[in-house]
């Protein structure tokens, strides 16, 4: 399984917990049966819960309960559809665990359309007893992309910044890593000093983030299998808003090394720094576009702040936003085709997304303190930050504004959310 977890080992802290606060309208009613263990030991996970939960995380699904499920099948022979249509239920899951020696087991498990009787799907994988998480969520992952048509992002894992208040007033800050539900944190680095901006490199392999443990703001890679961490750059000023390049050699970032805050671009195999933009306004927040081609980024050279794409090879900047007196932090979905923003609303701060094809902006959230949006790497769900009195936690909602959830955690604040990418 992924090497990812193989991180020093740290005490869990602030688990998320995922709370549904809108679906669509018409969700589609779908049945995950408990699936059938052989062995003689109780497993230490419930994979068809894992499934379970993940599916109604996205909003779109009705899950039946168990409660109210007539019967129990593990295999085809078993299923009577005339049940499940009883219990309108439009399509079923059913599966079975078993030992295979070596500390292994063996997972299989098979998705029906009750209204036609049919077969949808039918898969078996192998993992060990430590890796049944991971197995429900790549299970959930193959049942989404067969209803929706979309790849499921179920076995990706998302990182934060918590914020914790302790006894002699100071906070402790941590930078999390845990799945995309919340479950399994694990801390990446602690420190009394602030953590800010982590980004993923493209491989899910490394993060990149600001950290102030040396009372000044220095930029660090850290590989997350190793958990070996270098301080890539450390100038006299602001060093900030690390993003990685598509082909992971590059660093694009934010110094003000030369006295403006200027996007600036770090070869990481050569050690080179090249700055990119020149202008007496304040550029920062660089994302790259998906074809490494260009890079998007917040400045208030027109004023106030709006986005605005600097093509790499020509150096040729173009403003993309032009609704609304504040539009900032933008992610671009890895299609090119949506742009996901902060952007203000009156004197409020809402997420929004801004259709790059068509020019039409939609504000999704209705918070009023809502930032650091991240995009889901299937373009489905944004994550972002946002406050509940004066706490902050996590906040979700698809791309369409139809479904929304919040990940508040046991304790402290929550900030800073980055999604990974496709985990291998």
């Amino acid at each position: 399984m992924l090497a990812l977890w193989f991180i020093a080992a740290a005490p869990a802290q602030a688990e998320l917990t995922i709370e549904i606060t809108q679906g669509v309208d018409e969700p589609t009613p779908v049945a995950v049966v408990p699936f059938a263990w052989s062995g003689s030991q109780a497993l230490p996970e419930d994979v068809a819960q894992i499934v379970h939960n993940d599916l109604a995380r996205t909003g779109l699904f009705k899950l039946l309960s168990r409660d109210n499920m007539l019967g129990f099948p593990s295999r085809a022979d078993q299923v009577y559809f005339r049940d499940w249509r009883v219990s309108n239920t439009d399509f079923l899951v059913i599966g079975r665990i078993a030992p295979q020696g070596n500390g292994q087991l063996r997972v299989e498990f098979e998705l029906y359309d009750v209204l036609k009787e049919q077969r949808l799907l039918a898969e078996q994988v192998s993992a060990g007893s430590a890796n049944l998480r991971d197995i429900g969520h790549y299970v959930a992952d193959m049942i989404y992309q067969k209803l929706t048509g979309l790849r499921g992002a179920f076995s990706t894992r998302i990182v934060y910044v918590t914020a914790e208040k302790m006894a002699d007033q100071q906070y402790r800050y941590r930078l999390q890593l845990a799945d995309s539900d919340g479950a399994r944190p694990r801390t990446i680095l602690e420190s009394r000093e602030p953590i800010m901006s982590p980004a993923w490199s493209l491989d899910g392999k490394k993060l990149a983030y600001v950290s102030f443990e040396t009372s000044r703001p220095a930029i660090y890679v850290q590989d997350l299998a190793s958990g070996k961490r270098q301080k890539v750059q450390s100038f006299r000023g602001l060093n900030g808003a690390p993003a990685w390049s598509p082909d992971g050699q590059k660093l694009a970032l934010v110094l003000s090394k030369d006295g403006n805050p200027e996007i600036y671009i770090l070869d990481l195999v050569r050690r080179q720094l090249t700055r990119v933009t020149h202008h007496y306004g304040i550029d920062t927040e660089p994302s790259w576009t998906p074809d490494g081609q260009s890079l998007i980024f917040t400045s208030d050279r027109g004023g106030l702040p709006q986005i605005y794409r600097v093509h790499l090879a020509s150096r040729e900047i173009s403003r993309l936003t032009f609704e609304g007196a504040y539009n900032a932090r933008a992610r671009m979905t890895q299609d090119g085709r949506f742009l996901a923003m902060v952007h203000q609303t009156g004197g409020s701060f809402h997420i929004a997304v801004q259709d790059l094809k068509t020019g039409r902006l939609d504000v999704l959230t209705e918070t009023g303190l809502d930032e650091s949006p991240t995009i889901a790497p299937n373009g489905s769900m944004i994550l972002y930050a946002t406050q509940e009195g004066v706490r902050g936690l996590l906040g979700g909602v698809s791309l369409d504004g139809s479904v929304k959830f919040r990940l508040p955690a046991a304790k402290g604040d929550v900030r800073e959310p980055a999604w990974s990418p496709y985990l291998q």
